[in-house]
Order: C-alpha cells, then sequence, then structure tokens
C-alpha cells in the first residue's frame, strides 16, 4: 500500500460545518462517521464546539451570522433568504436568481415612551455588506443598513425553518423571527407555492406594559425604469406591483404582503420626493410610533407599510404572522436548440416525443409556450389567489411541514450528516430548481447571481441528487419522462441538457455516457421506490433502446466495459475503460435486467455483458487500493483524438497539447490516479449490492486519504 497523505485532521481544524446553514455542502470525517453508530445529540459536537464555539445543529452568532442566508419559497417558485441577522435578501422572484438583491424590505418595532425604543427588527449588518458590495463606495442607495437595529442575534437552522432570537439593552422585549415555507414530502404542489411567512413574536421581560407598533416596510422593488409601477390594496396589507408591456410580457409581477391581524393599518404610498426622502419619511413616521394610513395613488409609489398596534403586559407575548405571496407568470427565458419531431413515433416501439404521448396524467399536458412559464401560473389565476390559499391553509402547511422537520431532526444519524443533508436540501427552495407550467421538473446545475448556470437538468449532474426521488417521486419520475422522450431520438442518442420549456431538442452533439447509463438506473429506482408497474411497462421500451444504443455506442465489441470515447461528467471524454463510467455501465446493465426479468423480457445478453464487464473491472481496473482508468486511442472505432477533438467542449489542440498528446496521450485522462467518484454507480448500491464488496472499503479509504 502507498503511503498517502491524512486529510482528516486538516478537514477537521477547518472547522467546515460552520457553512452550513447557507446551503453549501461540507466534508464529513470518515472516523466521526463510524463513532456515531447510537441515537446523538444533534447540538452537540465536541470537536466543532473546541475549535469554534460552535456545534453542529446549534446556533450561530457573532462572526458565524455574515454569511448565512435561509431560502424560503416553493420548489422552482422563486425564493427570498432570511438572513441570519433577520434582514431579507437575495429577492429572487423573477424566474431566475438575483442574488444579493437587496429589496429594501425590513420589519420595526416602536416602543412608545421609551428613548432608543425603535428599532429595525434585524441583528447588526456586517461589514462585508457596507463596504464590499457594488455601490457601496457611494452610499448603498436604497438599503437600510444606517438604521437603529438589535445589538445581538442567533440564528437557529431546523430545515424548512429558521429562528432568529433578538435582544437589545435599550429594549425590555424579547423578539423571535422564525421563517419558514411549506415542504411536504410526498405533496409537491404545496411544497412549490410562491410563497412564505416570518412570525415575530413579541416577549415583554419588564416590570411594566409597554405601547408599540410593529411595522413592516418595503420599497417596490418590482418597478422597471420603463413601467410606472403601482402598490395595490389587499386585506391587512400591501401587493407591490408592476406592469407588463406589450413588447416585454414578463415585467408583469405581484408582490402581496400582509398579517392576519385584525386593526392593521396600511400606508399604500411613501412620500413622493427626491433624493431619499421616501424612506426618510417613513422612518420619521416608525421612529415616531405613529401610524400612516394612505390610499393607493395611480401610479409612483415609491413603497409602502403596514403597522400593526399592540400592547403587552409584563411576561406577556404576542406572535404576528407576517404572509408573503408572489406571481410573476412568465419570463423571458428560453433554452437549448430545437430538435425535429419524429414521425410516426410510437412509445411502444421505444420512441417518445413528448411526455403526453406516455399518458402519464392530466398534468403534463404539452406546454407549448415559448418561454418558460412557472406551474404556479396554472394554479393560481393571480397574487390574490395564491394569498388567500396560503392563508387558508396555514394552519395545516406549517403543521405538515413541521411534522417532516420533527422526523428529521429526530433521526440517529450524526449531528454532522444531520447538518450536512439539511443544508443541501435547501437548494430545492433556491432557483437552481424551476418547476414548469405543466408541472415538470426542471433544473440548472446551480445559480450564478442573475442567472441559472448550465441549463437542462443536466443528466450527469443530476445523477448525484438522491433527495427529491425520495421526498418527491412523482416530481422525479418527471425528469425521467423528459429524458426518455423529448431527449431522446428514435436511435436512442440521449441529449443531457432538455430545453427550456422541454420540447424536443437538438441531438447534435455527444451523449454522456454517465448522465445517460445513470438514467437507466434511475428509471429502476423510481420504479422501486413507486412499485407502479404500469409506469415501468411504459417506459421499458425507452429504457431499452437507450441501453442498446449506449452499448452500440461505448462497448461495440461487448466486452462489459465502456471503452469508445465517452463524455461524462467532466465536460470531456475518457478514451479506454475507466472505473467511473464503466460502473455506470455495470449498474444500468443490472438495472435493465432486473426490470427486463420482472416483464418476462429477454434480458440474457444484458446478463453477459454485466459479468464479462464485472469481472474485467475487478481484474484488470483495480490496482488493489482503487479503480483507474486504462487510457486506449488504437483499436477504436472512434477517429484519432485529433479529429475527435473538433466536437468537443475541450477544443482543439494547439501545437503544445499536440505534443503531449505524442508522449501522453489524450489530454485531460485521470489514468493512473484515484478519481474521487471512483466506481460512483456500481459500487454505490443502486442496483447491487454485493457488487464490488471487497474492493470498496479499499476505495473509500483511497478517495479519503488522497
Amino acid at each position: 500500500m502507498r503511503q498517502k497523505p491524512n486529510r482528516r485532521s486538516f478537514l477537521k481544524k477547518l472547522g467546515l460545518g460552520s457553512v452550513a446553514a447557507t446551503a453549501v455542502p461540507f466534508v464529513v470525517a470518515e472516523d466521526s462517521i463510524a463513532k456515531a453508530s447510537s441515537p446523538v445529540d444533534h447540538n452537540v459536537s465536541q470537536s466543532l464546539a473546541q475549535q469554534t464555539g460552535r456545534s453542529y445543529n446549534g446556533f450561530y452568532k457573532g462572526e458565524f451570522l455574515k454569511r448565512i442566508a435561509f431560502p424560503i419559497g416553493g420548489l422552482g417558485a422563486g425564493m427570498f433568504c432570511l438572513e441570519g441577522t433577520g434582514a431579507i435578501s437575495h429577492m429572487s422572484v423573477r424566474n431566475k436568481p438575483e442574488i444579493f438583491h437587496e429589496p429594501g424590505m425590513f420589519a420595526a418595532l416602536s416602543i412608545k415612551g421609551l428613548s432608543n425604543g425603535t428599532k429595525v427588527i434585524e441583528g447588526p449588518s456586517p461589514d462585508w455588506k457596507r463596504f464590499g458590495q457594488p455601490d457601496s463606495g457611494n452610499g448603498s442607495g436604497g438599503t437600510v443598513y444606517g438604521l437603529p437595529r438589535f445589538h445581538q442575534a442567533e440564528f437557529t437552522a431546523r430545515f424548512p425553518f429558521a429562528s432568529i432570537d433578538l435582544a437589545d439593552e435599550d429594549l425590555p422585549v424579547k423578539v423571535n423571527i422564525k421563517g419558514w415555507s411549506p415542504f411536504i414530502p410526498t405533496d409537491a404542489d404545496n411544497s412549490s407555492l410562491p410563497s412564505g411567512a416570518l412570525e415575530y413574536q413579541f416577549v415583554n421581560q419588564g416590570n411594566q406594559s409597554i405601547d408599540a407598533v410593529f411595522s413592516f416596510n418595503s420599497r417596490n422593488f418590482l418597478r422597471s425604469q420603463e413601467t410606472k409601477g403601482s402598490i395595490k390594496k389587499i386585506a391587512n396589507g400591501f401587493v407591490l406591483s408592476n406592469e407588463e408591456l406589450p413588447d416585454k410580457p414578463y415585467l408583469r409581477g405581484d408582490f402581496a404582503i400582509f398579517t392576519d391581524q385584525a386593526g392593521t393599518v396600511v400606508d399604500h404610498c411613501w412620500f413622493r420626493g427626491g433624493w431619499f426622502d421616501p424612506l426618510t419619511s417613513a422612518w420619521e413616521t416608525i421612529r415616531n410610533g405613529s401610524m400612516k394610513s394612505t390610499e393607493p395613488v395611480e401610479s409612483g409609489a415609491p413603497g409602502a407599510s403596514l403597522f400593526v398596534p399592540f400592547q403587552l403586559q409584563p411576561n406577556e407575548r404576542k406572535t404576528i404572522r407576517l404572509m408573503m405571496a408572489w406571481y410573476v407568470p412568465t419570463s423571458d427565458i428560453r433554452m437549448g436548440e430545437d430538435g425535429n419531431v419524429e414521425e410516426k413515433c410510437d412509445p411502444a416501439t421505444g420512441c417518445c416525443n413528448t411526455t403526453s404521448e406516455l399518458g402519464m396524467g392530466e398534468s403534463e399536458k404539452p406546454f407549448t409556450g415559448a418561454n418558460y412559464k412557472p406551474w404556479y401560473a396554472n394554479k393560481f389565476w393571480d397574487v390574490y389567489k395564491a394569498a388567500t390559499y396560503f392563508q387558508k391553509n396555514y394552519n395545516d402547511l406549517r403543521a405538515k411541514s413541521e411534522l417532516f422537520k420533527d422526523a428529521f431532526y429526530a433521526s440517529t444519524l450524526p449531528a454532522e450528516v444531520i447538518e450536512a443533508v439539511a443544508a443541501n436540501l435547501t437548494i430545492l427552495k433556491s432557483p437552481t430548481v424551476l418547476r414548469q407550467f405543466d408541472g415538470r421538473l426542471w433544473n440548472f446545475e446551480g445559480c450564478g447571481d442573475r442567472s441559472g448556470c448550465c441549463h437542462g437538468s443536466c443528466t450527469h449532474v443530476w445523477n448525484y441528487a438522491q433527495a427529491i426521488p425520495h421526498l418527491f417521486p412523482a416530481l422525479e419520475r418527471t425528469l425521467r419522462h423528459t429524458e426518455f422522450c423529448e431527449d431522446q431520438n428514435r436511435e436512442g442518442h440521449q441529449t443531457f441538457r432538455a430545453a427550456l420549456p422541454i420540447r424536443p431538442v437538438n441531438h447534435s452533439f455527444h451523449a454522456a455516457a454517465d448522465g445517460q447509463l445513470g438514467g437507466i438506473m434511475k428509471v429502476y429506482r423510481e420504479w422501486r421506490i413507486s412499485g407502479d408497474n404500469e409506469w415501468l411497462k411504459k417506459m421499458y421500451p425507452m429504457v431499452k433502446v437507450s441501453m442498446d444504443y449506449c452499448i452500440r455506442t461505448w462497448d461495440p465489441r461487448n466486452k462489459g466495459v465502456v471503452e469508445e470515447p465517452h463524455h461524462n461528467t467532466y465536460d470531456i471524454e475518457f478514451w479506454g475503460p475507466d472505473g467511473m463510467c464503466t460502473s455506470f455501465y455495470l449498474g444500468a446493465l443490472n438495472a435493465i435486467s432486473q426490470m427486463g426479468k420482472f416483464l418476462s423480457k429477454d434480458v440474457s445478453v444484458y446478463n453477459t455483458l454485466f459479468a464479462s464487464g464485472k469481472k474485467f473491472s475487478e481484474t484488470e481496473l483495480f490496482d488493489g487500493e482503487y479503480f483507474f482508468q486504462k487510457i486506449k486511442v488504437e483499436g477504436l472505432n472512434a477517429p484519432n483524438p485529433l479529429e475527435a477533438s473538433k466536437i468537443s467542449y475541450g477544443g482543439d489542440y494547439s501545437a503544445e497539447a499536440k505534443a503531449l498528446l505524442e508522449k501522453e496521450g489524450p489530454k485531460y485522462q485521470y489514468g493512473t490516479g484515484c478519481l474521487s467518484d471512483g466506481v460512483l454507480a456500481g459500487c454505490a448500491g443502486w442496483t447491487n449490492r454485493s457488487m464490488c464488496k471487497k474492493q470498496k472499503a479499499t476505495l473509500l479509504r483511497s478517495i479519503s486519504t488522497t
């Protein structure tokens, strides 16, 4: 065994758990997991607490609050984020990411008769916001960083809930903010609502009664430079609104903010003036503990406020529910190259142009719009319908979301794992995930600041995702429908990036070996999770066409290994058999064998290839520690690497690259190196838990210490 540097102590020193609430995945030390074989206190992690002062699943405070942004919103419905201090940011409700978008939205508390008795209901603004954001050198216009706020803040994440405790020596009250949005496993529709809530609880810890006013305030962040904008009425609140233009329907948008408190007073129009007059005047009203009632104006309203007066006796508490719903029913988003609709296409023969041909339900009728429209625009006519639904079902949605939260955090998994999984679940509430008008899921690989990054529910990227198929299995199956219908042609070539709106797509580039083979495995997974045999019968013909294409394209000599150049998740092509993609091949062969056997199909060729490939992998691609790649250029059907590079993201070979090609072979190969993806599919146990059993342990050790 080769000596390898030990990374575990290095990882422990990093204290990576401190960033988990911002939806950033982190690495878990192997020996920490091994020790946790019994129920644990998820708020206790001694090593992390000793190094950073914070336990896994514990609260965040001080320096740890700086970068927390907890997404609130529905699956594919957009989001806003509740920061660790209580601030609202990353307002992304226009069907795309708008990271770092500060909407100028804030809550405030004013206690009458008390010096310094008015505060924004947030903790201190982090320095990076005041001095590091764009336009900060010019005063950060439109923000509220300079207004007085609470001095102490603690944030606790309990997905899908976030809780913030605020305190200040100037005030006799303690405040708790609880932010949440519905997240109910197996109920995809109620988990996809364009809505969220902030619950503000106030506790009088003094020995005298207090007379106070809660307010929630926002500029009209939806208004564009091309439109007038307006602020409309809704019961106990207001609606920030922007109209569409004839050539820009995507500018239309509404954002409702309202309470269930009788006696709520609403100012539908801040003072209209120059410079900072609107915010200055609004703050003057708040600071004085006043309430201003103003009817909507035709246009030009810069912002609005709602006020809830209340009194608290000593030790008394009050909770004010602030509900939000939004409605941006269209977009200017269209992605992917159009493909040809196959003629005389019949799913029974393995050809499927659109999901509707499968007869999978009314919700999946073809969507024929030119640009993306969100699913919620199919469910609700306008923002008032969305708001009414959320308010009417608030208690039920909250109780069911809390049921998931309680069950999840009651797990006996180690605290590190619970925090890591919860952090990654928040991605489902981000603009990474979209849900088309007909209800189908469509995803980016991630979010850029102003747009999604790498479109099309990329098959070899979403191979890694395991939450949706287990929490929302029906929604996950819509990804399989797209892959095997709109994204697969008659020959079985599958485009690994789906178009948006979802439609037949161009097939001019490589199929992705790991993505297409992984899709076959995922059909098997979805069948096992759902138990829907009729669904499997409908999907199997397309799965067989896909499997046979993979064999013809990457294993034409029937060795049981992926040998011909094969595009993969690294956006390159591997030449010759490798542990990573061959593991997907073996997993797919085993998966189709299991499905075909159930359906009484002849799967003998797949079983033979699986046996050959398993033997080859364990004897020819394993060095005693890990699986590697055997680079191969000669004896293939593919043209030489120079010719093949003309259709590759890696581009043509330069003179220097040609010299390296002659010396080392094709560029970007991993050869005898240890790849972290290892034997991602076959040994992961998706379809055959006994496969590679002996090699798995040494492989994991090699990856964790490389």
